[in-house]
Parts: C-alpha cells; sequence; structure tokens
C-alpha cells in the first residue's frame, strides 16, 4: 500500500467567522463564500452575544458582522473583538444604510462596511481587501454620511435613550442605566431637543433610522 502524502491546510487560506441572525441568509452566505477557493467559514454565530468567544476558539482572519443582532449589536461586538482579538479584521454587513452606523463602526475599529444587496463576489473581494490591511466602504453611504454630519448624541443620551425605547417609565430606565431620575429627564430632554422631535418616542425613531443608536 502506498503511503499517503500528509495533509497541509491550504497556505494563505482566509477563515472567516459569520454573524447573522437570519438562519437562510446565514447558510447562504456560508455556502457561497465556501466556493471562493481562499476563504473558508470556520464559525457562525447568531446572536451578537456569541460573538467574542466564538471568535476567541476560532481564531478568524476576517468577522463578518451584522449590526442588528440579537443580544448586543455587531458593533458592540465588534467594539471588544478590537481589543481582545485585534489581529481579527471587521467588516459590518447590514440591511440598514444609515451614515450614523458607518461612523460608529468606523469609530470601533471596523475596516469595512458593506450593505446585503451587493453580489457575493464584491463580498468575497472586500473581505480579501480588509485582511490586506484596506478599508471598504459602500461609496453611496460614505457619501451620505459625510452630508449628514456627526452623531450629535453623547453616550450618555444614547445610553438613557436606547433604555427608554421600549416606553419604559422614568423610574424604570433610571434603574437601568443607573442614574436618578432626574438626571434621566435632563438626558431625555437634550436627546428631544437634539434630533429636533417632540417627545421621547419620536426621539428614538428619529435616532435609528440616522443610526445613531
Amino acid at each position: 500500500m502506498t503511503a499517503q502524502p500528509p495533509q497541509h491546510p491550504h497556505v494563505g487560506r482566509i477563515n472567516v467567522l459569520l454573524a447573522e441572525d437570519q438562519g437562510m441568509l446565514r447558510g447562504a452566505l456560508a455556502l457561497l463564500l465556501g466556493l471562493e477557493p481562499d476563504i473558508a467559514v470556520v464559525a457562525e454565530v447568531a446572536t451578537g452575544d456569541a460573538v467574542v468567544a466564538r471568535a476567541l476558539e476560532a481564531r478568524p482572519d476576517v468577522a463578518l458582522l451584522d449590526i442588528e443582532l440579537p443580544g448586543r449589536s455587531g458593533l458592540d461586538a465588534a467594539a471588544e473583538l478590537r481589543e481582545r482579538l485585534p489581529e481579527c479584521r471587521v467588516l459590518i454587513l447590514t440591511t440598514f444604510s444609515r451614515p450614523g452606523y458607518l461612523r460608529r463602526a468606523m469609530e470601533v475599529g471596523a475596516y469595512g462596511f458593506l450593505v446585503k444587496d451587493g453580489p457575493v463576489e464584491e463580498l468575497a473581494v472586500a473581505i480579501r481587501r480588509v485582511l490586506a490591511g484596506e478599508r471598504v466602504i459602500d461609496p453611496a453611504l460614505a457619501a451620505a454620511a459625510l452630508s449628514a454630519g456627526p452623531n450629535p448624541l453623547t453616550p450618555r443620551e444614547r445610553d438613557v435613550l436606547s433604555a427608554a425605547a421600549d416606553g419604559a417609565t422614568i423610574a424604570d430606565v433610571a434603574g437601568r442605566v443607573h442614574l436618578s431620575p432626574a438626571t434621566v429627564r435632563n438626558y431625555l430632554s437634550a436627546a428631544i431637543g437634539k434630533t429636533g422631535t417632540r417627545n421621547r418616542m419620536e426621539a428614538v425613531r428619529a435616532a435609528r433610522q440616522n443610526g445613531w443608536l
């Protein structure tokens, strides 16, 4: 019997972690990316809470993250990945082409930001480019972000507005963010003023539409 030569991993293969909560889309993306000769999806997660732990196990070269994930957002996961696995390049892939999201993605160290309606071939090219250290940003979204200006909300205002998004009482919001009710009212009032809205629920909607939350 002829001895079989030892099997070696594909040199230069790009290992990818895929975070997407829609199972059918996640499976399709994994299948299509797996057809690329130099790309392997080595980890798949459906929630934002699972991203960092799975990445620390699989050690991917690139993390492909949706923003709107159950649990924590893809942007929050990206921020922690930058701290705990800095060699992993983050590419944000989202349905929502909101200028504020792009700015926040860049703030947390993402190398790319693409919307989901593009062809998978472009996604494969983007993965290779971010691994090479390039920035890859959807051009229409980049133009919109420049014209939209920066996020007017402070981190504390964002926290309070997010905590109030489900219609919770001032007391409940205060408990969630560990502030006094009076301070919560002040932050909500500031957020309403900055978003040009009439109440906190309108402020939540406006902030989400702009990608500020």
